[in-house]
């Protein structure tokens, strides 16, 4: 857990119980009706403690989520036997109400790419060009994306690197204008210039802090490269 200096608030700003679900299921390359429950527990599981460390506000319904992905769990365990058997498959408890918010996600963000003209008449959407690099599509990330991302640049932190840095040098604030200066000089930022291998593990946190809380206030989106899987960051 990160000491509560380092803590930003995230109130209803990232993605939800479900999203983490679809995420999981996309990063496994999994059929929606056929989740490896036992798999994806142990990973929703493991993504929860990210979560309750960066202190996002809705957590209350991502635990709720983990209970009904361990009840579903323990009755997998139980003899089952398919098709024909009067005993429902007990992942439906999961999967109907996962195929409706996929439909209704879906809709949404179709509405939401476009401008609304009075009520009931949509533009056109032109792709911007600040999104297109080096010709490749670019997809939105979320929460999820980045702690992936994160996660491996916490990987490549050099363990013999042991230099402290002041608890009054260290703000997520400065972190911030740091960010925001460096887009605004470069136009745009790869996710991982952001950190340097010889940087202090805990300024790394709070630079991981500063992107979450730019994001918080739509200052910066991220994006990322369907073919390289690099994430770019930009103005919002």
């Amino acid at each position: 857990m990160l000491p509560d200096d380092y803590k930003v608030k995230l109130e209803n700003v990232f993605e939800g119980p479900m999203d983490l679900l679809i995420h999981l299921i996309k990063k496994n390359e999994v059929d929606i009706y056929d989740i490896p429950v036992a798999l994806v527990t142990e990973q929703y599981l493991a993504y929860l403690e990210w979560i309750k460390m960066l202190d996002i506000d809705n957590v209350g319904d991502f635990l709720v989520m983990a209970s009904t992905l361990a009840h579903i769990k323990s009755r997998m365990l139980l003899p089952y036997h398919g098709i024909g058997d009067d005993e429902e498959d007990p992942r439906m408890e999961l999967v109907r109400p996962l195929a409706e918010y996929l439909r209704i996600k879906s809709a949404a963000e179709a509405l939401g790419s476009r401008n609304l003209l009075g009520e009931t008449i949509f533009t056109r959407k032109v792709k911007p060009k600040e999104f297109v690099d080096d010709d490749q599509e670019m997809i939105q990330v979320g929460l999820f994306e980045l702690i992936d991302a994160f996660q491996r640049v916490l990987q490549k932190v050099s363990k013999d690197h042991t230099v402290e840095i002041p608890s009054d040098e260290v703000s997520v604030k400065d972190r911030m204008n740091d960010i925001v200066n460096i887009i605004e000089e470069k136009g745009s930022l790869v996710f991982s210039d952001l950190f340097k291998a010889t940087d202090e593990k805990r300024f790394i946190i709070v630079t991981f802090l500063a992107l979450l809380e730019l994001m918080k206030l739509n200052l910066i989106r991220a994006a990322q490269s369907s073919q390289t899987g690099i994430i770019r960051l930009f103005y919002q």
